[in-house]
C-alpha cells in the first residue's frame, strides 16, 4: 500500500488535477504547454527544482496523455519528458513489417521497451523475480494517477488508477490492478487501432484465476479528453476519494494536443460511403467527445481560460468577480489549454512557415520541430500563473 499517496489524498486543503488529452506525437504540444506552466510555478513559488508532481495531486491522461501523466506522476521534469518524446519519436512510430502492416502500421516493441526503461529508472525500481518492472502500485509514484484505455474484450472504457481505495486495487484480490506493470498499462492506453497492435494484459497471473483482456487506445472511447472523468473519480462515492468541491478548493487544468475541424466544404452526400465513414467517423467522434467534456467542465466549473468552442457557446470564461456563466453551482476552477492548429490558427500564432497539415497528424514524427514550435509559441502567449490565482 502506498501510504504516502494515501496521506496526500487525505490531506486537508486545496486539490489540483491535471488532465492530458490523447494525440500521438502531438503530445509534444502538451509537453511544451506544461513546460511553460512548470516554469511559471517555479518562479512564483521560488522553487527552482519544482516538478509538476509537487503541484498536482492527481494526474490523468488518455493515450499519449497517459504517457505524459505517468511521467509526471513518477516525478519527471518537463525537460526530461520533452527529451523522451524528441529522442523516442522515431521509436514510438517504428514501421511494422510489410506483412503486419496489413493489420497495423507500426511496431509496438520499441515503445514498450523505452517505457519500461524510462519508468523503471525514474521510479528507481529494483527488478525482482516476481516483479521485473515497476507496477501501477509502485510506492514511488508521487501523485494519484489515472490512465484511460478501452477494454475491447468487454467493449467498455477502463479508467485505471492507482487509487489505493479503488475496488479493484485491494491487495487481497488475486487480480489486484496495482500488481499490473505500469509500462503495459501505458502501452494499452496508446494502442491506437490501425497504428499499433492491441495489448493483451494478464490478470491474476500465476494463480488459479488467471485471465486475459485485450486493450486498445483510450482515445477510441469518449474520453480522449479525460478532465470530467477525473472530476468524477475524485467526487463519486464508489471511488472513496471524496475531495471537497468548489472553485476555491478544487482546480482542474486540462491540456489538449491541438485541435482543428476537418472541414469539407465541397462534400457531397454521395461521398459518404462505407470507406469514407470508416476513415473519418472515429476522428469526428473523438473530437466531438473532447469538445463535449470541455463544455461540461466550463458549465460546472469556473472557467478561467479557454478558446471558443463554437460560435454560440463561446469560451464561457469568467473574469474575476463576473457573474456566473451558468445557473449551476461552480464545482471547481477550470483551465483549458488547447491551440487551434488549423492553418488560420497557426498563422495567428505568427508561424507562417509551418503547414498546418504537418502538425495535425498523430504520427508526424518528421515534423517534431514544428510541433514543438506550435506548443512553445502558444504557451508563451497563453499560459499564465494568473490563471492559477488562489491555487499558487
Amino acid at each position: 500500500m502506498n501510504q504516502k499517496l494515501l496521506d496526500r489524498i487525505d490531506r486537508p486543503g486545496q486539490k489540483k488535477i491535471l488532465a492530458c488529452d490523447g494525440g500521438g506525437i502531438l503530445g509534444l504540444i502538451s509537453v511544451e504547454i506544461l513546460a511553460r506552466l512548470e516554469a511559471e510555478l517555479r518562479a512564483k513559488l521560488d522553487q527552482a527544482d519544482l516538478v509538476l508532481a509537487d503541484y498536482f495531486d492527481f494526474v490523468c491522461g488518455t493515450s499519449t496523455g497517459a504517457m505524459v501523466a505517468a511521467c509526471i506522476s513518477a516525478g519527471m521534469s518537463t525537460d526530461r519528458i520533452r527529451k523522451f518524446y524528441v529522442e523516442s519519436g522515431q521509436q514510438m512510430f517504428d514501421k511494422a513489417s510489410l506483412l503486419n502492416r496489413l493489420k497495423y502500421s507500426y511496431n509496438d516493441e520499441p515503445l514498450a521497451a523505452k517505457l519500461r526503461h524510462e519508468l523503471d529508472a525514474e521510479l528507481k525500481h529494483q527488478p525482482t523475480p516476481g516483479e521485473p518492472n515497476a507496477t501501477l502500485g509502485d510506492a514511488n509514484l508521487r501523485s494519484m494517477l489515472m490512465m484511460v484505455m478501452r477494454n475491447a474484450t468487454t467493449d467498455s472504457p477502463w479508467p485505471v488508477s492507482n487509487n489505493p481505495r479503488a475496488k479493484y486495487n485491494q491487495l487481497d484480490r488475486k487480480d489486484c490492478n496495482l500488481q499490473l506493470p505500469l509500462w503495459q498499462l501505458l502501452r494499452a492506453s496508446t494502442a491506437a487501432p490501425t497504428f499499433f497492435p492491441p495489448e493483451v494484459v494478464t490478470f491474476a497471473r500465476g494463480t488459479d484465476r488467471e485471465y486475459q483482456f485485450v486493450f486498445v487506445d483510450g482515445g477510441v472511447t469518449t474520453y480522449n479528453n479525460p478532465a470530467f472523468l477525473a472530476f468524477q473519480m475524485v467526487t463519486a462515492a464508489p471511488y472513496q476519494v471524496g475531495w471537497k468541491t468548489g472553485s476555491e478548493d478544487l482546480l482542474i487544468v486540462s491540456v489538449g494536443t491541438g485541435n482543428a475541424a476537418n472541414a469539407r466544404p465541397d462534400l457531397k452526400a454521395d461521398d459518404l460511403w462505407l470507406l469514407d465513414n470508416a476513415r473519418n467517423l472515429p476522428g469526428a467522434l473523438m473530437n466531438a467527445a473532447s469538445a463535449g467534456w470541455d463544455m461540461a467542465c466550463r458549465t460546472l466549473g469556473e472557467c478561467r481560460f479557454g478558446p471558443n468552442i463554437d460560435r454560440e457557446f463561446g469560451d464561457m470564461v469568467m473574469a474575476p468577480g463576473a457573474s456566473a456563466n451558468a445557473s449551476t453551482g461552480k464545482q471547481f476552477a477550470y483551465l483549458r489549454y488547447d491551440p487551434d492548429v488549423s492553418q488560420a490558427g497557426i498563422d495567428a500564432l505568427g508561424l507562417d512557415g509551418i503547414e498546418a497539415r504537418k502538425v495535425q497528424v498523430m504520427d508526424s514524427v518528421k515534423n517534431i520541430g514544428d510541433i514543438q514550435k506550435v506548443g512553445q509559441t502558444y504557451a508563451a502567449r497563453n499560459v499564465s500563473i494568473d490563471h492559477l490565482r488562489g491555487f499558487a
